[in-house]
């Protein structure tokens, strides 16, 4: 047995201001648990994505989480939960006034590869991305596959 206090956990880069590696630090090998908090206009993710080997559910512990999804806008309020299979895209977003705490839950735990579609400015629509660490490592940042433009920064 591991037993952890989430709140004692370190924070990771992201979308989102909280983003703590649940399942990582509790020695989970066959899925991936994440704790986010996140302020409006906060996402989960880095854009508008899918998994090819790992569906996702995710619970919403405190506020509102607005997904896109190709079906159409979801809302999922606390208490609620949304599953997503692999392969299906999705984006998370906090459209309301305060803070949202979602529980992520990834299974299996190797996602496979990730295919996340941003806006591209340059390109003029939604492109291929890609997500690296800036050379001293303070932030991360998207790229666009087909011109190389930076997109986003997060710290």
């Amino acid at each position: 047995m591991e037993r952890v206090d989430v709140d004692d956990l370190d924070n990771w880069m992201g979308p989102a201001e909280v983003k703590r590696p649940v399942g990582r630090v509790l020695g989970a090998e066959h899925m991936g648990l994440r704790l986010y908090e996140l302020e409006p206009g906060d996402s989960t993710a880095f854009g508008y994505h899918a998994h090819e080997n790992q569906e996702e559910v995710f619970y919403v512990l405190d506020g509102r989480l607005a997904f896109e999804t190709a079906d159409g806008d979801v809302e999922v309020g606390a208490s609620e939960a949304v599953r997503f299979a692999p392969g299906e895209f999705q984006r998370s977003r906090n459209d309301g006034d305060g803070r949202t705490r979602v529980l992520a839950i990834g299974a299996p735990a190797d996602a496979g590869e990730l295919t996340l579609l941003r806006e591209c400015p340059d390109c003029g629509g939604r492109t291929d991305h890609s997500v690296s660490p800036t050379d001293d490592g303070s932030a991360l940042v998207t790229r666009c596959d087909d011109c190389g433009a930076e997109t986003g920064r997060f710290d």
